[in-house]
């Protein structure tokens, strides 16, 4: 019951704090499960960057989507981090490579599957963000485009992130 109280007080409060504040209050509410702890660590592993101090974005968008990910403050290392790390997954996902996700969430990510083997109808491009950097994923097939939308609601999930920045 404290639990149930603890979490209403705590989606209150995250309901009434700017939208900028509210994927840092979502990451500092998920700490105490293990498996999230898990992923924010194979994660800073995998990223080279502090998880609880960064926030992800997984957008949807009729063509496919984008994955965002920027530090938290004004940090250079860590922006050139990420940006290089951007350039890492366009790469390896263009080439129908998603071991990285699967490290990161210890378990097979959903659509990587279709995404690999559809890979030449889709596109991956890397975009600078001022904190950080982008992947900008685009298909014409229709198949890709609902792969596409299916890893970006498990990354969603299972990072505790937003779909749109500002959330």
């Amino acid at each position: 019951m404290i639990r149930l109280v603890a979490a209403a007080v705590l989606f209150g409060l995250v309901s009434c704090r700017p939208a900028g504040d509210q994927a840092i209050a979502r990451r500092a509410a998920a700490r105490d499960d293990p498996a999230y702890a898990g992923v924010q660590a194979r994660g800073e592993v995998a990223m080279g960057v502090d998880q609880y101090t960064s926030s992800h974005v997984f957008e949807p968008l009729p063509d496919g989507g984008r994955i965002a990910l920027e530090r938290d403050t004004d940090d250079t290392a860590g922006i050139t981090r990420i940006r290089g790390h951007m350039e890492q997954i366009a790469r390896r996902f263009a080439d129908g490579d998603f071991q990285l996700p699967g490290f990161v969430h210890a378990r097979a990510v959903p659509g990587t599957g279709v995404m690999s083997a559809r890979r030449d109808l889709i596109t991956y491009t890397v975009e600078s963000l001022p904190r950080g950097g982008a992947v900008r994923v685009r298909s014409g097939d229709p198949e890709a485009v609902r792969a596409i939308h299916a890893f970006l609601a498990f990354q969603r999930e299972d990072h505790h992130a937003a779909a749109h920045h500002g959330q």
